[in-house]
Order: structure tokens, then C-alpha cells, then sequence
């Protein structure tokens, strides 16, 4: 098992992602995930870090994003935390349903619950906790994901 774990703190920018994702990228093909696995990952901790810079902080550049991780060889688990106010992720509309079919808002933490194994926010709203176990590790296959 090769454990690849971590802090960055970086500038509240988009682009910033880049920083973050280097390591985590390293730690998952060290631990030999899957291609699927990977893409995974890569577009959960996307979804969270722009949601982190577009809503938490507003797109002020000022502010800061916080990514915490450690990847080993059966799962890796993500943290972004942002300085905004937070919010209630439980007030979210299904983007599959209705009128909300058209609407972009909630896809990202739909998208996100959907290829990790587990997701959880803090009392706040200003963090996400996600987990992907190995494909073929996962306790929560064939399971309703999105439970943390």
C-alpha cells in the first residue's frame, strides 16, 4: 500500500485546481486505480473545487480553498473547504425532475453523488467530505450512493 496524503491551501481561482489535483493524481496511480476510477475522482473534486470558487468564495480571488486528501490502495478521500458562508445542501433541487430538468443548478453535487461512494457537507455548508473506494472495493456498489 503506498498512502499518499495531504494539505494545500490555494488561491481561490479556477485555474487553481491544477495545483491540487497533481498530487492526488499521484497518489491514485501509485495506488493503481482504475481509468474509471480516475475519471471518477477528476470530475468530483472538479465539480466541488468550482463550486468552492464560484459560490463558497464568490469568485473573489482573495479568499482561499483548502484541499485535504489521502489516496491509498483501497480508497481515496477529498475535503475542499471554502471561506464562504456555506449552505444547505439539502434544499438542492433534483436536477432529473420537473421543471429543474432545464435549470444547471444542482448538477454539480448530483454529479458529485453520483461517482463517489460517499458525501457528506459540514454543519456549515462550506465543505465537502468525499470518498472513492477502488471499483472493485466499493461497499456501496449497487447501493443509493451519495449517503456520507
Amino acid at each position: 500500500m503506498v498512502l499518499n496524503s495531504g494539505s494545500i491551501v490555494v488561491k481561490s481561482t479556477p485555474s487553481s485546481i491544477v495545483e491540487a489535483w497533481g498530487p492526488i493524481l499521484s497518489g491514485l496511480e501509485a495506488n493503481n486505480f482504475s481509468e474509471e476510477d480516475i475519471f471518477a475522482v477528476h470530475l468530483a473534486m472538479e465539480e466541488a473545487f468550482l463550486n468552492a470558487v464560484k459560490h463558497g468564495n464568490k469568485m473573489d480571488s482573495s479568499k482561499k480553498v483548502k484541499v485535504d486528501y489521502s489516496a491509498g490502495s483501497d480508497k481515496v478521500k477529498i475535503s475542499i473547504t471554502d471561506e464562504g458562508n456555506g449552505f444547505d445542501p439539502g434544499i438542492l433541487p433534483d436536477p432529473r425532475c420537473g421543471e429543474n430538468i432545464y435549470k444547471a443548478e444542482g448538477r454539480g453535487v448530483f454529479l458529485i453523488r453520483s461517482y463517489m461512494s460517499a458525501v457528506e457537507f459540514n454543519e456549515q455548508g462550506n465543505c465537502i467530505r468525499m470518498i472513492r473506494y477502488k471499483e472493485s472495493q466499493d461497499p456501496a456498489k449497487n447501493k443509493n450512493r451519495g449517503r456520507g
